[in-house]
């Protein structure tokens, strides 16, 4: 039997009426579901871990079709595991490196342009060990676009990943990682702030409108503007300074050619 918990994102994976009398020898889950994961186990093997390596598209299309939604551009290598394809949401360009491994018991979502480096650890389920059946408890789990796990580091199970946060080189995160913090050390600690590409280029295009704005106010100030009481003035060309005034505003009180007193 399996009873979730919405407000806490886990679930409950137990089996109370085997026939097995030992608890820790009672399986967590059901014989159709273990059935799909042997048929997964075998797809893996013959179809997925021999593959190309430049066949991102081909291993895909193999989770897809257990289930797995996976956005376009996704880079999940030959010897990356998935434990459980129905249970993965993976958005645009999500990478999977050599050696990852998602656990997933539960649904685990990859944003867009999520990184697992090589031998990384996303562990998506625990046990229950105050329990005297002792059973597996699995989590919903979301990883924010653009963080980065980095090798051999792991994240524990019910750790949501913020958006652009970074776990360093063989880190433990056992606590939810921040928006753009780079993480370190086990456990994982913040040490210092990342700058997000988005951060960046907003500043460039703020810097280039506020330059942009500058030349303007600039030619602005340079371009000599008529007075209030030269506009008033009927003869204009007289008050004006400017020669190209002449041009912009003739005199409206000049007489015609022909009619002009020699």
């Amino acid at each position: 039997m399996n009873t979730t918990i919405p407000e806490r994102g886990r679930t409950v994976h137990h089996i109370a009426n085997s026939a097995e009398e030992n608890p820790y020898h009672r399986p967590s889950f059901s014989v159709k579901y273990r059935l799909m994961r042997q048929l997964w186990q075998v797809v893996y093997a013959l179809l997925y871990r021999p593959s190309p390596l430049p066949m991102h598209a081909w291993r895909s299309m193999l989770l897809c079709l257990f289930g797995a939604k996976m956005g376009p551009g996704c880079h999940f290598y030959p010897s990356g595991r998935v434990w459980a394809p129905w249970n993965l949401i993976s958005e645009d360009c999500c990478t999977l490196a050599d050696h990852a491994e998602i656990y997933n018991p539960s649904p685990i979502y990859l944003e867009s342009h999520c990184v697992i480096s090589q031998g990384a650890y996303i562990c998506g389920a625990t046990h229950d060990y105050n329990h005297p059946d002792f059973p597996m408890i699995s989590y919903s789990m979301r990883l924010g676009a653009y963080s980065w796990i980095c090798a051999r580091a792991s994240v524990s199970p019910g750790v949501n990943v913020g958006e652009g946060a970074v776990l360093g080189l063989g880190s433990v995160a056992n606590r939810d990682l921040e928006p753009w913090t780079v993480y370190s050390g086990v456990p994982a600690v913040g040490v210092k702030k990342r700058v997000s590409t988005r951060q960046r280029e907003m500043k460039r295009i703020s810097d280039a409108d506020r330059a942009v704005a500058l030349q303007v106010s600039r030619i602005r100030d340079s371009v000599k503007r008529p007075t209030a009481n030269e506009v008033a003035c009927q003869d204009c060309r007289r008050h004006s300074s400017d020669p190209a005034y002449d041009e912009l505003f003739p005199a409206e009180d000049q007489a015609p050619s022909g009619n002009r007193r020699t």
